[in-house]
């Protein structure tokens, strides 16, 4: 299974997948992108927990119980956020897709949210610095900066199901992010596609 995930944000509702949150209004969409709109995803060692593990050439990451011996550094994410970033900050229009298994947030977020701290500031999805999906599978994902758009779509075989669409007006660049709950889940950077999906 597939998810698009199309950025579209409105400041009361930021976390979709969570017991607060329902999907009352699932509806089929035909969805295209320009091939410009895609973006090639590159993960930020510098904020991975030290309960992720890297593999397959940076390009996947697994929620462990093992401390990992990852080096000291300010954007490091700290204490009980298993989650990252990724290097590089988004402000047109761009598309990508994931792929994951178990309980993982896919997110998009400000640069300048807390690393360190155990509150919801730090958590992707439940402050005013991020936005976030809670899902399984793998996952497409839109964001439209100028426009100010994220809409979370789940994609099954070729076809897009709409699950939420936030509004809002974006103040900076946005960096995707994955946050982990459970030891054993993943995720994946997928090959990039452009392909119209109905």
């Amino acid at each position: 299974m597939r998810l698009l995930f199309v950025l579209n944000v409105t400041s009361e509702d930021r976390t979709v997948g969570d017991s607060r949150c329902t999907y009352d209004n699932l509806q089929l969409c035909c969805v295209s992108f320009s091939p410009s709109d895609a973006c090639e995803l590159e993960l930020d060692t510098n904020t991975v927990n030290r309960y992720l593990k890297l593999s397959d050439n940076n390009r996947k990451v697994t929620h462990v119980e093992e401390l990992q011996s990852y080096t000291d550094h300010p954007d490091r994410f700290h204490n009980w956020c298993p989650q990252l970033l990724c290097r590089t900050g988004l402000t047109g229009r761009c598309y990508w897709e994931v792929e994951w298994r178990g309980d993982v947030y896919v997110s998009v977020s400000y640069r300048g949210i807390r690393r360190r701290g155990n509150s919801y500031e730090c958590w992707f999805g439940f402050n005013d610095q991020s936005w976030s999906l809670f899902c399984s599978d793998e996952v497409a994902v839109y964001v439209d900066c100028p426009a100010g758009s994220l809409s979370f779509y789940r994609v099954s075989s070729d076809t897009l199901i709409h699950l939420h669409t936030f509004n809002t007006t974006f103040t900076e660049p946005l960096y995707p992010g994955f946050g982990f709950w459970s030891p054993g889940s993943s995720v994946s950077l997928c090959g990039l596609s452009s392909e119209k999906h109905c």
